[in-house]
């Protein structure tokens, strides 16, 4: 049984939706019947070398009968961000889902130890962990004025386990923590804050390097599909406990299987939690 929430249409916001996770996310909440305002930098498919374009992404969710709002934006550009959500409030006055997966990834790093990787890595703290916090902190009083709203930080198990390097780590470790304390501020307001890690996932830029490896290297697991994610989130939306696990990172597989979703081809995603590790315990101070 769902639980009750304002009537209408859902209005949801996913930064980074260009490609990828975030566009999956995007056009699954779209399928469900949301309206998505889809946010990334790219305005044409030559913008990044594994394509994808905002209008792009938003034009899949037309097609699939959701409706689609795209806006080009710099999510490293706190302006344009608090003119993005000035336009869901002049738009609609409220905000029911902010999805957090805007990301700035170097494309193909140079393989090596962190010091000898180009120094932008780092952006990825800037656009990836301090732009969250400045989504959030305009959704929020959208997310408040709705009376009921969930904030979602794309998540993965290098907040745990080592991936990708140390700038990748702490960006996914440290959305984990600013969920759990924006969970503490928003719980008053029943708006829920948590992050989702997701698995391997199927993008462009996994299919892009896979690509490029032998035959014999090439990994044979089925992989998540990006449109998963979306999925758990648009149920989580409407479940009867989103309230009890606001606060908490959680494993997209585990949360799908608790919530009844199954992946775009029937499938069951599976928990890497024995072998990469499971988020740690929240301080009571957090509850």
């Amino acid at each position: 049984m769902s639980a009750s929430i304002n009537s209408g249409p859902q209005v949801a916001v996913v930064t980074g939706a260009s490609r990828g996770a975030g566009k999956g996310i995007a056009l699954a909440l779209g399928q469900s019947g949301a309206t998505v305002y889809v946010t990334g930098r790219s305005r044409r498919s030559s913008d990044s070398p594994y394509g994808g374009t905002v209008a792009e992404t938003a034009a899949l969710i037309d097609e699939a009968g959701g409706k689609s709002v795209a806006v080009a934006v710099d999510h490293a550009d706190d302006e344009a961000v608090a003119e993005l959500f000035a336009r869901v409030e002049r738009d609609h006055g409220r905000l029911d889902i902010l999805v957090n997966n805007a990301a700035q990834v170097l494309n193909a790093p140079p393989p090596g130890r962190f010091w000898e990787q180009p120094l932008e890595a780092a952006d990825l703290i800037t656009v990836g962990l301090r732009s969250h916090y400045v989504a959030s902190f305009h959704a929020a009083p959208l997310l408040i004025a709705n009376g009921r709203g969930l904030i979602v930080n794309t998540g993965h198990y290098g907040a745990v386990a080592y991936h990708l390097g140390p700038a990748y780590g702490a960006q996914k470790a440290g959305a984990d923590k600013m969920a759990a304390d924006m969970a503490k501020d928003l719980r008053p307001h029943n708006v829920a804050a948590v992050s989702i890690w997701m698995g391997g996932l199927d993008t462009e830029r996994a299919r892009a390097h896979f690509a490029t490896l032998p035959a014999e290297a090439r990994p044979t697991n089925r992989r998540e599909s990006t449109q998963f994610t979306g999925r758990v989130i648009s149920a989580l939306y409407t479940a009867d406990d989103l309230m009890q696990l606001s606060g908490r990172a959680l494993i997209g597989a585990e949360l799908g299987a608790h919530l009844g979703i199954t992946d775009i081809d029937g499938s069951t995603p599976l928990s890497l939690r024995y072998a990469l590790g499971g988020p740690p315990e929240l301080h009571p101070s957090l509850s």
